[in-house]
């Protein structure tokens, strides 16, 4: 059996597989002939999985990440009662199996979940990394203390909102796509996926209840604010937020923010918003009460020739 069919078989019974790694996500998002995984097991029984997805352009081929897919990277089931020492020596073990099962590319780049704190046997290895940023709430299951920690002034954008807005779910797949796309050519900017994409990623989603849309109008019917929101048992992910500049102020994004933790609570256990290293959008995501989560692109070049200064970021466009 290939490694993506036990990977595909593994994805139905393990549920602590995040989201961005399940092999649907992956179909969705890259197409099904387009990703694999490298796997370590014993005993016949997967004990650690690096999903990735191939890329090629003439004479380079390349593993980075799919769009929309904030993090991936490894997973692992520790034993249990292990020392931290031991784990340390467990996880220097299954990094280096798992490096080794990687197939020959040019260039290595994926971001890795934030529960991996440990990289230095990628650095050991000959990779580098850079420390990105996202905001997590922690916690769902006391909502009153979730607001408690938003800051007085998202508080008073929602107290805002709620006089001219009002709440809903569910808007179809082009309906979202086509008001991503408009509010951000009102920005002079340009949407970053195609809808062929989002609309996978739309129906796998919603077939299996694993997010949804949730949006604010006025009483005019102009749509304020949108959120498309995925989750897994762990967490929540805020996957894309569209805000029309024209209502901005009216403080809907806020609501929505409120109102789709209400909702999500009794189905995870966190609510991760993405972060971005834009620092007007840090604040925003810091002001929700927040905690601030460092996560690590991982990145080798192994072509003499994408060694040469500027010429990853040339052929990786």
């Amino acid at each position: 059996m290939k490694n993506k069919d036990k990977y595909r078989e593994f994805c139905r019974v393990e549920s602590t597989i995040p989201i961005f790694s399940q092999d649907w996500w992956l179909d969705a998002v890259v197409g099904e002939e387009h990703w694999d995984v490298a796997l370590v097991e014993e005993n016949n029984e997967i004990i650690a999985s690096l999903p990735y997805m191939i890329k090629k352009k003439p004479f380079i081929k390349y593993i980075s990440m799919p769009m929309l897919t904030q993090t991936a990277g490894i997973w692992i089931r520790y034993p249990l009662g292990q020392k931290y020492m031991d784990r340390l020596s467990f996880e220097k073990e299954i990094f280096n199996k798992i490096i080794d099962n990687l197939p020959k590319v040019d260039y290595f780049s994926q971001n890795f979940h934030y529960s991996f704190t440990n990289w230095l046997p990628f650095y050991w290895r000959g990779f580098s990394q850079t420390t990105r940023y996202t905001y997590v709430i922690e916690d769902l299951t006391d909502l009153d203390k979730v607001y408690r920690e938003f800051d007085r002034s998202k508080k008073k954008d929602i107290k805002k909102a709620l006089k001219q807005v009002k709440v809903g779910f569910d808007l179809s797949a082009r309906e979202f796509y086509e008001n991503h796309k408009l509010t951000l050519s009102k920005q002079g900017q340009k949407i970053s996926y195609p809808f062929d994409v989002f609309e996978r990623i739309y129906n796998s989603v919603y077939s299996r209840k694993a997010g949804r849309i949730i949006w604010a109008k006025d009483n005019h019917g102009h749509l304020h604010s949108a959120l498309f929101v995925i989750w897994d048992g762990q967490s929540a992910y805020d996957l894309i937020s569209t805000i029309d500049p024209d209502y901005r102020n009216s403080g809907s994004a806020t609501l929505l923010i409120l109102e789709i933790i209400k909702y999500i609570a009794d189905k995870t256990r966190k609510f991760d918003f993405e972060g971005s290293m834009i620092e007007t959008v840090e604040r925003s995501f810091r002001k929700f009460g927040a905690v601030q989560k460092p996560y690590f692109k991982i990145t080798k070049t192994y072509s003499k020739l994408l060694k040469i200064r500027g010429v990853i970021n040339e052929v990786l466009k």
